[in-house]
């Protein structure tokens, strides 16, 4: 798990001066969050779970606005799972009204950073007021060509898989495709994350050194890092310290590079 590595809290003008710095190396195209830790942030605090997912919706704003900064081109954000639904029903109202609040709220900005909407899931069994909230912000913001905000939202990685599988298996009842002509490529075009790219950093907050049923196909070959700072409390410098990270690690994909292949 990684902790600070600069030691010490940066102000504003430190935090732009390393965030130049970094354009020098690779900045992860792709970066997935799994957002961990608003529940007891909150308890911390001795506030509602609600208040700490109230905060945590801040941090997207601020997090979505560095990642562009940056120049990352892809975030996809693990926001509500399929497992969330098992959840006190209080929580799971005010966690599916969030949207509606934060992309009313964002969408102005949204535009004018010229950032896309996007979401992976099972959108059909979402609330309608989540699912209009969410289709209009895709439909506002789908001509815009810069970063991608991907929500994960009512989603599941097996029940994922299991729908692609479905697919394929259709495929081949109906004689469009062989049983041979079956591969992982094949099977990634099937996902909900056809379109994009792999994600090249995975992240999860607040100490869970788990996936919790996130991405699993496509995190094969993902650099992971994991933080006990709790979601709310995630920042610029938590991003840039992750990103640094990144651009110190050696990925080989199952191979070798460099010195080590001679």
């Amino acid at each position: 798990m990684f902790k600070k590595l600069l030691g010490k809290k940066l102000n504003k003008n430190e935090i732009e001066y390393n965030s130049k710095s970094l354009l020098d190396a690779e900045v992860p195209s792709h970066i997935a969050i799994i957002m961990d830790g608003n529940g007891r942030w909150a308890k911390k605090r001795s506030m509602p779970r609600i208040a700490g997912h109230h905060e945590g919706m801040k941090t997207v704003r601020k997090i979505t606005r560095y990642a562009c900064d940056l120049g990352v081109e892809i975030l996809t954000l693990y926001a509500f799972s399929t497992e969330n639904w098992k959840r006190p029903k209080a929580e799971v109202e005010f966690l599916m009204g969030l949207p509606e609040q934060f992309l009313n709220s964002f969408l102005p900005e949204l535009m004018e950073r010229n950032i896309r909407v996007q979401m992976i899931g099972d959108f059909a069994s979402l609330p309608g007021h989540t699912q209009r909230a969410l289709q209009h912000a895709m439909n506002t913001t789908k001509h815009n060509t810069g970063l991608i905000l991907n929500f994960a939202m009512n989603y599941g990685s097996r029940a994922e898989i299991v729908l692609a599988m479905q697919n394929i298996m259709q495929e081949v009842a109906a004689g469009r495709l062989a049983i041979e002509e079956v591969s992982e490529e094949h099977i990634t075009s099937h996902l909900m994350t056809a379109h994009l790219p792999e994600p090249d950093l995975l992240i999860r907050t607040s100490g869970e050194v788990r996936l919790s049923n996130f991405m699993l196909w496509q995190l094969a070959y993902t650099e992971f890092l994991f933080t006990d700072t709790l979601w709310p409390d995630f920042d610029e410098q938590c991003l840039l310290e992750a990103v640094q990270q990144y651009q110190q690690r050696n990925r080989r994909y199952g191979g070798l590079k460099g010195e080590e292949q001679k």
